[in-house]
């Protein structure tokens, strides 16, 4: 009795690890990318997925333990889990990896397990018992060592979040002394990235129905660069490449959250230096620093060298620049994400329109909120030098263009330009109407260029995007604007310019050897010869 116990309960654990393996497994990978990523307390990471996990075992061994060997319901039981196991490892593998699966191969699949169930249930015989004992068996000798999986990621999940427990906490960011405040004469820096923002749809071959005022008013008083090799294809990559100038290909995170960085070039890991970043150069120029961002957890990673930070990821956790309020009411509803995974491994089996929908809702949420954090730090004069890192023209689409109104369906990265562009005009009238516009320096730039390559497989890539891309031809190049202080006309670098030098061009001008479109260009001719000895 004890041993059909045990194996019971080994094989429910069995179970329970490969169908709640998509919840758990981001949060005990080596990369600890969801954790690096998430902007809430640990807690409402955690003790979801473990919650989740242990509930889903526990039903699963009570189902078991109901039902009695060699009985037409035991018959029943072992061949839906036999039958429906496998694909729910095929669905572990697609969510956990991002790997392509036709829906309808997915749908197929499971309408063939569906199939083989009920055949087998319907001819039941109690002649078969002897094969169906085999079988049963051999399925339970698995699942025990599978539980033996299940047992270590439980173990680690614990592990993780126990180190993770202070993520998120709010830090004590540097404070620039009073005398470091805008000194007279000295223009204010502003870097802008918008996500995915790319040359070729913006200044290249643009959709012909697209209007972009914004963009082609800043083309004719300010340097537009053409030929701009990325850093990178990913916003987690690309970012600490900008910031720190060094060539990137590869992150991780510690489970504490703090980033680690590998160096192409040296073939090795090391912690990410905030002390080595243009932050820091900023701070030693004389500069307050500010941050507001999305995607990366900027007031984490860079706490000593900020004055100012806020950083958001999605609706789905508190953010530390929210009011005490909205942190309390999230933070007291850890439960609420339980319910968010639920609802998005339902929509990832039926793929159904709401998911679109609700990741739409959030990167709304993300804009509205960056744009409000955004506005405050451009309204006070004494935050100099700023990073504004925003979440367009990033697909999917929230927004339409014809009505200038946000949106949750029938939206695309075209429509996000437009936005992008509405963003624009906004921060040049708010600064404008302070009198700030004309003597800052203004850097507008996309972390990378559209991915169609990424996007075009999607099932909401519209034929307005196929159009536009050429079919789904990727361009690499972002879209990459300088504006010097009183610049009154435009101009063009059509020199290659690496953008993980983007550094050495904001240490040029916070030590004023930049002062002009003239002077930029010269400086990317004198860099370009320099690579090239």
């Amino acid at each position: 009795m004890k041993r059909r116990l045990f194996t019971l309960i080994a094989s429910a654990l069995g179970i329970t690890t490969i169908c709640c393996l998509w919840i758990v497994g981001p949060l005990v990978s080596t990369t600890h990318n969801a954790i690096y990523h998430w902007s809430g307390p640990a807690s409402t990471l955690f003790i979801p997925a473990l919650v989740d996990f242990i509930v889903f075992w526990i039903m699963v061994t009570i189902l078991l333990l109901s039902v009695k060997e060699s009985s037409q319901k035991s018959v029943v039981v072992w061949a839906a889990i036999l039958f429906f196991l496998p694909w729910a490892v095929l669905k572990n593998l697609v969510i956990l990896t991002n790997w392509y699966f036709p829906h309808w191969l997915s749908r197929s699949i499971l309408g063939l397990c569906l199939a083989a169930f009920l055949l087998v249930v319907t001819f039941w015989r109690p002649a078969h018992e002897h094969l169906f004992e085999r079988v049963r068996t051999l399925a339970i000798s698995i699942l025990c060592s599978i539980a033996i999986c299940g047992a270590m990621i439980l173990i680690q999940l614990v592990w993780f979040g126990w180190q993770a427990r202070s993520l998120n906490a709010i830090n004590t960011l540097h404070r620039t002394p009073a005398a470091h405040a805008l000194r007279p004469g000295t223009p204010r820096i502003i870097w802008i990235l918008l996500d995915e923002l790319s040359y070729q749809q913006v200044y290249g071959k643009r959709f012909p129905s697209l209007n972009l005022p914004e963009f082609d008013s800043l083309a004719a008083h300010s340097t537009v660069f053409t030929h701009v090799v990325p850093a990178g294809k990913l916003t987690e990559i690309v970012m600490p490449s900008l910031m720190s100038g060094l060539s990137i290909d590869k992150i991780r995170s510690h489970a504490d959250g703090r980033l680690m960085i590998h160096r192409s070039s040296e073939n090795r890991w090391e912690n990410f230096d905030q002390h080595a970043t243009v932050f820091r150069d900023a701070l030693d120029a004389g500069y307050s620093t500010a941050v507001t961002g999305w995607y990366i957890p900027y007031c984490r990673i860079l706490s000593d060298v900020l004055d100012r930070c806020s950083w958001t990821l999605s609706g789905l956790a508190s953010n530390r620049s929210m009011p005490k309020a909205s942190i309390l009411r999230n933070s007291a509803q850890p439960v609420l994400t339980s319910f968010i995974l639920m609802d998005l491994l339902h929509t990832a089996l039926t793929h159904e329109p709401r998911a679109a929908d609700l990741y739409a809702t959030h990167h709304i949420d993300d804009y509205q909120e960056l744009l409000a954090s955004a506005d405050r730090l451009l309204e006070d004069p004494s935050d100099n030098f700023i990073l504004l890192h925003m979440p367009i023209p990033h697909p999917g689409g929230i927004y339409n263009r014809s009505t200038r109104s946000f949106t949750v369906g029938n939206s695309n990265y075209i429509d996000n330009l437009a936005l992008a562009d509405s963003y624009l005009a906004h921060v040049q009238s708010l600064l404008k109407s302070r009198g700030q516009w004309d003597s800052s320096t203004v850097v507008i730039m996309g972390d990378h260029s559209w991915r169609t390559y990424m996007w075009s497989d999607a099932s909401d890539w519209t034929p307005e995007e196929q159009v536009a891309s050429d079919g789904a031809t990727f361009d690499d190049r972002p879209a990459y604007i300088v504006k010097a202080p009183y610049q009154e006309t435009g101009a063009r670098i059509d020199l290659p310019f690496n953008a993980v030098d983007t550094r050495l061009m904001l240490d040029a001008f916070l030590n004023e050897q930049i002062t002009s479109a003239e002077t930029l260009y010269t400086w990317v001719e004198n860099l370009n010869k320099t690579r090239r000895k």
